[in-house]
């Protein structure tokens, strides 16, 4: 029986087979005996279609595309008009009359219309040059349609670049009620991408009232209703919290929730926001500004350091971060330390770098071989020289301005053992003043208080210089890395170049003198006698008239520098008066080069003063020098 089941199953597939067979045995061979449909003539009524070629498809697909275009976008014709307008209007060659008969019509075509097509790809680019070449009477216009939706265009990728420019050419009354519009949104703007660039840019156009009005929203929620009871002379926050009596915990709370979303999105580019940060740092308490810290520590640093206030952010993540803090901040900047030493402000970060931290090390491998590929053009730099400098002769007020020494001294309250100590001598001393019990014991316990963040603040390694000692920390950066041999050996190759520089040759002069406590010295003892020797051939060298470059006793900044190495240097000045200047005195007693002759006079070292006597002497008995006393005899 089991045998049977497929046979049946068969004779009936045998039967289907047969049953089709029977209905049309005629097809049973068709392939072989009919020829085949590509053979048969073609119907009469149909032809058959040419196949298009690639042109015509191309033309047939934008004509389905254009299609599709239309119905989804309202203004798609419009827009299609304004691009044939921009192409023409856009070209520098045009006439101003013809180009403002085409902004013209492209604004008439427009009106009405702008909020809704300003969001365009193509119609925003249409509306900035509208905008940027239009008359004061149009733009206007265009200033009032678009005011309503202001707000609605800043977090638009495309509009923004309207707006900005927009506010480019706004006028004062305009500008202060776009800042006014923004009131109780430039939080939520500041968290978006593209809103917080019109955010920046209002800051940027601003005056100093309206970047107040712009923070105030930022540090309180009851300043965005009170901000009119605010003056100008209350810039700082603190001076803000304590005219209002505001209380410091609430205005923290606010403030880490602006603070928080925008570092975790990382949109840390703007200086408004900086500031922010600077005033959030001046109230934060110990938990707060660390963690902020150990946020900040990482690239994002490098993105901060281009504004005044970002800056000042960078130097104090490196004061109070810890070591693994530093270690990261200092390995963001890798790739891009030629570009923050050029910077006007970027430069003090990578000073506060190499006064701080003790990884000397890592800033060996890190930044100083970064700097040694670029070192001539840095010392001609106006800010790449100051690194150099800082090693050279740390935190001089020759060459750093009081704000950029005070921007290397800044501190945050809660970090600072110094303010700490201050605040522990204050509660101290009112315990003394005061009599009641209950006062005795909160005094007690606030400084029970500052001496736990104290210990807390040694443990964990969050001191404002680093541990190492500031001279063995420079003779590492500057000596055994190698720096100094290289900075010698530039200063020898372009000994003209650089003594003539109005910036080289302050680099030049503390190289040739060795630095700042003699740091060079005597290890790097006959380079240096080798780059005094270099300058001397320079001077022994003869007047010409024919040169185009003047000559070293002659010129500007090169006789002022050669002047204070002699008054400065004693081993120099023999070096330079007998090489040089013996026997050829008289005729360079004129001009910038006698400021050089009488320098020997004024040296404070005698033995420089006897060398030169014989020879001197007879110009200031006739009258060509001047006897000026030495620097120690006129401050006897």
């Amino acid at each position: 029986m089991a045998a049977k089941k497929p046979d049946a199953g068969n004779t009936k597939k045998r039967k289907r087979l047969n049953t089709e067979t029977h209905e049309a045995p005629s097809k049973s061979k068709a392939p072989k005996l009919v020829p085949s449909k590509k053979h048969k003539p073609d119907s009469v009524g149909k032809e058959k279609k040419a196949p298009l070629t690639g042109r015509e498809r191309r033309l047939h697909a934008k004509e389905l595309a254009d299609a599709r275009k239309k119905k989804r976008k309202r203004h798609y014709t419009l827009e299609q008009e304004l691009a044939r307008l921009w192409e023409k209007m856009r070209r520098h060659e045009i006439a101003k009359e013809d180009r403002a008969k085409l902004v013209t019509e492209a604004l008439q075509k427009m009106k009405g219309k702008i909020p809704d097509i300003a969001g365009s790809h193509i119609s925003s680019r249409v509306l900035q040059t509208c905008v940027k070449h239009c008359s004061q009477a149009e733009r206007d216009a265009v200033f009032e349609e678009l005011r309503p939706h202001f707000l609605t265009l800043a977090y638009n990728a495309y509009a923004v670049h309207l707006v900005k420019k927009m506010l480019d050419n706004a006028s004062k009354k305009q500008l202060a009620g776009f800042i006014s519009t923004l009131r109780g949104h430039v939080a939520p703007l500041l968290r978006h991408m593209v809103g917080s660039v019109v955010v920046e840019h209002a800051y940027e156009l601003a005056n100093a009232a309206q970047k107040q009005e712009l923070l105030l929203e930022l540090y309180s929620t009851e300043l965005q209703l009170f901000k009119d009871l605010v003056s100008l002379k209350e810039s700082r926050l603190l001076d803000v919290m304590s005219k209002l009596s505001l209380q410091k915990g609430s205005v923290l709370r606010h403030m880490t929730s602006v603070i928080q979303p925008i570092l975790e999105k990382g949109i840390v580019d703007h200086s408004i926001f900086h500031r922010v940060l600077l005033e959030y740092f001046s109230i934060a308490d110990k938990s707060s500004a660390t963690d902020i810290i150990q946020q900040l520590s990482s690239p994002l640093i490098v993105r901060m350091i281009g504004t005044k206030d970002g800056a000042k952010i960078g130097i104090l993540c490196i004061k109070y971060g810890n070591a693994k803090e530093r270690k990261k901040i200092i390995k963001g900047l890798k790739g891009h330390i030629d570009k923050t030493a050029y910077h006007q402000y970027g430069c003090m970060v990578l000073v506060c770098i190499l006064s701080v931290v003790d990884d000397t090390k890592l800033i060996t491998k890190v930044i100083i071989r970064e700097l040694q590929s670029i070192l001539k053009e840095l010392v001609l730099d106006k800010n790449g020289r100051r690194p150099l400098l800082q090693l050279l002769h740390p935190n001089s007020s020759r060459y750093c301005s009081p704000d950029d020494l005070a921007s290397l001294n800044l501190s945050i309250p809660s970090l600072s053992l110094k303010d700490r100590s201050e605040a522990c001598s204050l509660t101290e001393t009112s315990k003394v003043l005061l009599g009641d019990k209950e006062s005795k014991e909160d005094i007690e316990v606030a400084v029970d208080e500052v001496n736990k963040d104290k210990t807390s603040v040694d443990d964990s390694d969050l001191a404002e210089s680093g541990k190492k000692d500031p001279f063995v920390r420079r003779q590492e950066l500057l000596i055994k890395s190698g720096l100094a041999d290289s900075l010698l050996d530039i200063c020898i190759e372009s000994v003209g170049e650089l003594i003539r520089s109005n910036f080289g040759k302050e680099v030049f002069y503390e190289v040739a003198t060795g630095g700042s406590d003699g740091i060079m010295h005597p290890i790097l003892d006959d380079k240096i006698n080798s780059l005094h020797n270099a300058v001397a051939s320079l001077a022994a060298m003869p007047k010409s008239e024919d040169s185009q470059e003047e000559h070293v006793l002659e010129n500007f900044h090169s006789s002022r520098t050669i002047r204070k190495l002699i008054l400065d240097c004693p081993n120099f000045a023999s070096t330079l008066w007998e090489k040089a200047l013996k026997g050829k005195s008289e005729s360079w007693a004129h001009g910038h080069s006698c400021k050089v002759i009488s320098a020997f006079l004024e040296s404070p070292d005698l033995n420089v003063q006897k060398l030169v006597k014989k020879e001197l002497q007879p110009l200031i008995d006739n009258g060509i020098l001047k006897n000026l006393k030495p620097k120690e005899q006129a401050s006897q």
